[in-house]
């Protein structure tokens, strides 16, 4: 058989051609493809508990499915629980707050005229003009923070269903996977489907240690400044975290802006020393001892995954790109004509098998029990 070898320009016109269809169909797909996703994140990360369930308890493969998914619900509702618990404290000292604001916004004006010279009417005017843009504004604001919690609402809910149908059905995925190659290439498949699952349960379980380790130095750094609420700001700051690059911006804004509205400039400052050392201590230790070592990807394509999941899904989209990137390295490092583009994807510190160093025949059990 002649093979026809096409042109650069042939082949680059596909490619490029092929990225601007993913990229649509992703947007179309949205509502579908990132419930589904972040079901098979969970699915992974419950998938040693599901199998304990049925070989040390002898429990069917749906029960264990759904005691599994229960068990992830029940951890998340904890933590909303938590959230929620302290966003009610702050709810109700909300009237100590709006003083407390007041008087700083007070102490910011007389301080304004001093340095700058803008009188008092010229401040109030400025203001006045502000908030009448805002009022205008305000009712669309409120509906799109009602169509966003209904967003997460719906996200969660799909995600909990995917998430028990991937472990319910979790053999059968595997075997149409290795049935849709070759026979002669059913070891690659497998390796690459136990990569998967490995790199993704070591992924998500740093990332919660991460966050833990934040919200614990967060918590500790706030409490000995003298913070209000230093749990719950602890707490936003090791959720937010999460988010690579932008997160820790973010919680820094909102713990700013809280202890300025219930404290001094002094302890101001002190909020904003502590989170940059913390996420020094992050950026240099946390992450690569701990999430780093997981999914070696250059920072670079990380940067560049972040801006276009943002672009695409939001932030959730921005959540899911780095993982979606590491099992894109998988593949490519396992097929030949893409090894290229793993080694794109890749840290240049990092060599070939650096994501799981682990013998062989613990290798082979693991992929076995893949279709126990």
């Amino acid at each position: 058989m002649k093979t026809v070898v096409l042109p650069f320009y042939v082949k680059l016109a596909c490619v490029l051609l092929s990225i601007l269809l993913l990229g649509y169909l992703a947007i179309l797909g949205h509502t579908i493809l990132a419930p589904l996703i972040f079901g098979f994140l969970c699915s992974v990360l419950l998938l040693p508990l599901a199998n304990l369930l049925e070989r040390n308890f002898q429990m069917p493969r749906s029960v264990s499915s759904l005691l599994s998914s229960i068990a992830l619900v029940i951890l998340i509702g904890a933590v909303f629980t938590l959230l929620g618990t302290q966003l009610s404290s702050l709810a109700n000292d909300w009237p100590a707050f709006k003083q407390q604001l007041l008087k700083s916004a007070a102490d910011l004006q007389f301080w304004i005229s001093d340095t700058f010279h803008v009188n008092n009417k010229a401040q109030i005017d400025y203001i006045n003009q502000a908030a009448s843009k805002s009022l205008s504004t305000g009712t669309t604001l409120l509906s799109k923070t009602l169509m966003s919690l209904s967003s997460l609402f719906l996200l969660l809910l799909f995600s909990f269903l995917y998430t028990f149908f991937i472990l319910f059905h979790r053999r059968l995925i595997v075997r149409f996977l290795v049935n849709s190659f070759k026979e002669n290439h059913s070891p690659v498949v497998y390796e690459i489907v136990y990569q998967i699952q490995y790199i993704i349960k070591r992924y998500v379980v740093g990332l919660f240690l991460q966050m833990l380790i934040v919200t614990i130095l967060a918590c500790l750094a706030f409490y000995f400044i003298g913070v209000k609420y230093s749990f719950l700001l602890g707490l936003i700051t090791g959720i937010f975290n999460i988010i690579p690059y932008v997160g820790i911006f973010t919680a820094l804004v909102i713990t700013v802006l809280i202890t300025f509205a219930t404290s001094t400039a002094t302890n101001v400052l002190f909020v904003v020393i502590a989170l940059v050392v913390i996420h020094a201590v992050d950026g240099n230790y946390i992450m690569p001892k701990i999430v780093g070592s997981k999914v070696q990807i250059n920072t670079l394509i990380a940067l560049i995954g972040l801006v276009l999941g943002e672009m695409l899904w939001g932030i959730t989209g921005m959540f899911l790109s780095i993982p979606i990137i590491a099992i894109m390295k998988v593949v490519f490092d396992r097929i030949p004509e893409l090894k290229p583009w793993g080694m794109l994807l890749g840290d240049e510190s990092s060599e070939e098998g650096s994501y799981m160093k682990i013998p062989k025949r613990t290798r082979k059990q693991k992929i076995e029990n893949l279709l126990d």
